[in-house]
């Protein structure tokens, strides 16, 4: 990747008018297709999670794919009022397209018993922060195996990130998060999302630039590790 669109990913900004979903839509939008034209899936969400159609097609195209998941919440019901694409549900799905051992779960605080119990036998999950993240790492990079990494920003604690519509206490912090976005993108990362930021629930507007700076630092270390993309 050349020095000018380093250079862009840098000097990316996103619009401090925090109530006005256009300009905010807008400057996502841009920062995905910036990403697109070097060989990226990047997606965003405001107020959900990892689209399993997005999955899916991504893993039509590496079959090996295994999902790394940043997440306060555990995502592994089979269904949440009935609904079978709930918000609650968004790891089981993908889960029905990758099987076991493939989806790597971090900062995970939040599930019901059901949930922990089908971890317990189906995926590797880590709680509360990011232990052992810097082994999973080492194996996915000796493997050379393509990745999908979805960053829920719940993830982080409430005092840094109040606005989502789900908050966990106990999260960890932006600095913990910026190392791990920095660590797993050693790996050789295929596609990536970023979602659950929800700006009318932050009047202070602090979520919006943090989403942004996360946004902005995944660019950032993706081009880092993948300099000749």
């Amino acid at each position: 990747m050349d020095t000018k669109t380093i250079e862009s990913f840098r000097n990316l900004r996103t619009p401090f008018y925090y109530y006005d979903m256009n300009l905010l839509d807008t400057t996502l939008r841009a920062a995905s297709a910036a990403a697109a034209r070097h060989g990226y899936e990047l997606h965003y969400a405001l107020k959900a999670n990892p689209n399993p159609r997005v999955v899916r097609a991504v893993a039509a195209r590496y079959p090996e794919l295994h999902i790394v998941h940043f997440d306060a919440h555990a995502d592994l019901r089979d269904d949440y009022l009935g609904a079978q694409l709930s918000h609650a549900c968004v790891i089981r799905r993908c889960h029905d397209i990758l099987g076991d051992g493939r989806i790597h779960q971090f900062c995970i605080r939040s599930g019901d018993r059901e949930e922990f119990d089908f971890a317990a036998r189906h995926t590797d999950m880590h709680r509360f922060d990011f232990t052992e993240l810097e082994e999973l790492t080492r194996w996915l990079c000796d493997t050379r195996v393509p990745v999908y990494l979805t960053i829920d920003l719940d993830c982080l604690d409430p005092s840094a990130f109040p606005g989502t519509g789900t908050p966990e206490a106990g999260g960890v912090s932006f600095v913990q998060l910026l190392d791990a976005i920095r660590t797993v993108t050693r790996a050789n990362i295929v596609g990536a999302d970023l979602n659950e930021l929800a700006p009318m629930l932050d009047a202070s507007g602090v979520s919006t630039a943090t989403a942004c700076k996360t946004l902005r630092e995944l660019l950032l270390a993706l081009v880092h590790n993948r300099p000749n993309v």
